[in-house]
């Protein structure tokens, strides 16, 4: 009897261990359903080891970046052919993976990616492997993965991406930059996780979100150095002062995160809803530094069932960028864009920044870099070196397309995940958020200092005879200051036709070439778009000054008479913007007629028109100094070309002039063309150094 009662007991012992289990794992997916990774890892636990206590330490703030393009549905449980405890150990492995631990991912999937239920695994199992800087291993996982036939085309899309990234991480020479990355101090980093600064309407003050003691609860029972609050602080005599939580309404008992202000003192900051996922972007307006009660953005911004995060305005305020996972962009999250007015409203929808910015994976904590046009965000896609990286891409700015992204490199990215980079005008220093520190939870972000190195843009490059390609030595080349800020230097091409020059970050110059007997040749360097120490190359090619005048092709008059028709001031602009280039020269104007009419009233004629050239380049700014007009009536005839141009020689090769006499051996079509030529408008140089002789 007591046999049978032992038996009895154990068995309802067993049993109700089982349903417990089972509740565990039922409560697990409900909240692994609810995005809510860190409690639902407490409960999978539990199911594989019952002795976990429910004490454990929750992360103080929401998982922001949330790699909704690779996340899979879990299969029902019977239609798995796996057990309980595969299903479990697999499902911890993506609550880590979710959550951004990558050291127990890692750990965790080296368990489960050969189990056949689960072939994605191997990819997760890979990519955790690259997180923690284990790069040749991990390509030998991406392989196998992809050589697997896996049924989802989009991860072995991702897993190649993710193998090129392993490649660039394993050649230094691409993957490096000079810049330093400290810690930030404790104004920053306080409590269990600092992120997201940006500028609060100077370089010297900004806002961050911390989870730190002291911040906005409501419940007695929460602790704030787990609840996310908005901060500001201002530098002092080069040194940050303490950090000031905004307070309430602003900061409330959600997670409150990733602020940006507009000139109208308007800040977009994002914050979670009770049930903890998809956080949406809110807006509050202050006044007297006391801000009004915030309000979420509508549907153009915040898609219900969608997360909108990560707000980013435009220095001149009206531009919102930011990160979302809605409907319609490339897959992931993707970084978007809307115009918005001075009260900070919206103007018209948000538009994807496309394919050259966005991937199939994530993009994420936009940053507008505007004395650059550069875009400065982060990504789990391209060549990342692991987690997320810091990518730039510039966007021109007449076209507004963007440049495709271009890894920053370490020590700006790590293996981890590296996010919320912004950076002063000058691009000396920013702010960086990182989890590349050791973490109790093995996902914390810090804040940390970018000091980045002196950025050297040099300028070299040749100088050329245009006809002849020949280098050109001793060739003079001005360079001017667009904006006047800078003086105007010189400098000289050496024996070899060769220039080099050092220039700023941020600057705009004007160059022009000159050499006696040549006209001068010009171009803009700009590097107000370059984040980076920069070589560049500019050639010059000069064109020799011709002995005999140049014709003007086009320049009409009205009949018997020197008004210069529209067409010819179009061609005499042409030339005026030669004389202006080429300011030391002096030229004639000279105009010819045909031998029809009496050669008085064809030399009178002449002179006006030449004349009319003269005064419309006066008019136009050209020193009357430096031109002189002359009519030569039907005294100076040209020779005979064909239609390109090209002298049309007689028997003996000698070029034929259009005298009168040789014309009227001509066809009656062959004269029209020939008296075409003769009536011509033309110009000379006769003088250089203009300049130097007025002085």
């Amino acid at each position: 009897m007591k046999n049978i009662l032992f038996i009895l007991f154990c068995t309802i012992q067993f049993v109700t261990f089982s349903q417990s289990k089972m509740v565990w794992l039922n409560t697990a997916d409900q909240l692994y359903e609810k995005e809510d990774y860190h409690n639902a890892l407490i409960y999978y636990q539990k199911v594989l080891n019952d002795t976990i206590a429910l004490s454990q330490p929750v992360l103080p703030y929401e998982v922001q970046l949330t790699n909704r393009a690779l996340s899979k549905k879990k299969k029902e449980m019977d239609s798995q052919l796996v057990t309980i405890e595969e299903y479990t150990n697999h499902q911890i492995a993506m609550c880590y993976k979710n959550t951004f631990d990558y050291k127990r991912a890692e750990e965790q999937f080296s368990k489960t990616y050969q189990t056949e239920g689960y072939p994605n695994d191997a990819y997760y199992y890979g990519n955790a492997l690259k997180n923690n800087g284990k790069c040749e291993q991990a390509i030998k996982v991406f392989e196998s993965f992809i050589r697997s036939s896996p049924e989802s085309d989009s991860l072995v899309e991702v897993a190649k991406t993710q193998m090129r990234g392993c490649l660039f991480i394993l050649n230094d020479s691409g993957a490096k930059t000079e810049a330093v990355v400290e810690l930030a101090d404790s104004t920053f980093n306080t409590g269990s996780t600092s992120f997201a600064v940006s500028y609060f309407n100077s370089e010297d003050k900004v806002m961050f979100t911390s989870a730190r003691p002291g911040g906005v609860i409501l419940d007695p029972e929460q602790q704030s150095e787990y609840l996310c609050d908005v901060y500001w602080a201002e530098k002092d005599n080069n040194a940050w002062k303490p950090a000031v939580n905004f307070g309430r309404p602003l900061n409330s008992a959600q997670h409150d995160a990733a602020s940006s202000i507009n000139n109208t003192n308007t800040i977009f900051y994002t914050r979670w809803s009770e049930n903890r996922i998809h956080p949406k972007i809110y807006l509050a307006r202050m006044m007297n530094g006391k801000f009004f009660e915030a309000y979420e953005l509508d549907e153009r911004v915040n898609v219900e069932g969608y997360s909108s995060q990560q707000p980013y305005i435009s220095m001149d305020g009206k531009t919102l960028y930011f990160s979302s996972d809605r409907p319609g962009g490339e897959g992931g999250f993707d970084i978007w864009k809307i115009k918005l007015d001075e009260e900070g409203s919206f103007v018209g929808g948000p538009i994807n920044l496309g394919p050259n910015v966005n991937s199939s994976a994530n993009e994420v904590t936009p940053f507008f870099h505007e004395a650059t046009s550069t875009l400065f965000f982060s990504s789990d896609g391209y060549n990342s070196i692991g987690g997320f990286d810091v990518f730039k891409s510039d966007c021109h700015p007449d076209t507004k397309i963007y440049s495709l992204p271009l890894n920053m490199g370490t020590p700006i990215n790590s293996s981890f995940d590296d996010t919320y980079m912004i950076w002063d005008a000058k691009l000396e220093s920013g702010f960086l958020s990182s989890d590349r520190e050791i973490c109790e939870f093995g996902h914390c972000y810090n804040i940390y200092e970018v000091r980045n190195s002196a950025i050297v843009i040099s300028l070299d490059g040749y100088a050329y005879n245009m006809e002849t390609d020949e280098i050109l030595p001793n060739t003079n080349i001005s360079i001017k200051d667009v904006t006047g800020e800078k003086a105007n230097y010189q400098v000289s091409t050496d024996e070899n036709g060769y220039y080099a020059i050092d220039i700023n970050i941020g600057e705009m110059i004007f160059m022009k070439a000159q050499k006696e007997n040549y006209f001068a040749d010009a171009a803009v360097v700009n590097t107000e778009s370059i984040t980076q120490s920069t070589k560049l190359q500019q050639d010059f090619y000069l064109d020799p000054i011709p002995e005999d005048e140049i014709r003007l092709e086009g320049i009409e008059y009205d009949f018997d008479s020197d008004r210069l028709r529209p067409a010819s001031k179009q061609i005499l602009d042409t030339l005026y913007k030669l004389l202006e280039l080429n300011d030391n020269l002096m030229v004639e104007m000279n105009s010819h007629t045909d031998y029809k009419g009496s050669e008085d009233y064809n030399l009178d004629l002449s002179k006006r028109r030449a004349q009319s050239c003269v005064n419309y380049l006066v008019q136009k700014g050209i020193n009357k100094d430096r031109l002189k007009a002359i009519g030569y009536g039907e005294g100076s005839p040209t020779i005979w070309v064909d239609e390109h141009k090209e002298p049309i020689l007689d028997a003996e090769g000698n070029k034929q002039v259009l005298t009168e006499k040789f014309i009227k051996t001509l066809s009656k079509s062959d004269q029209e063309k020939a008296n075409q030529l003769n009536r011509r408008t033309a110009f000379k140089v006769v003088g250089e150094g203009f300049k130097v002789e007025s002085e």
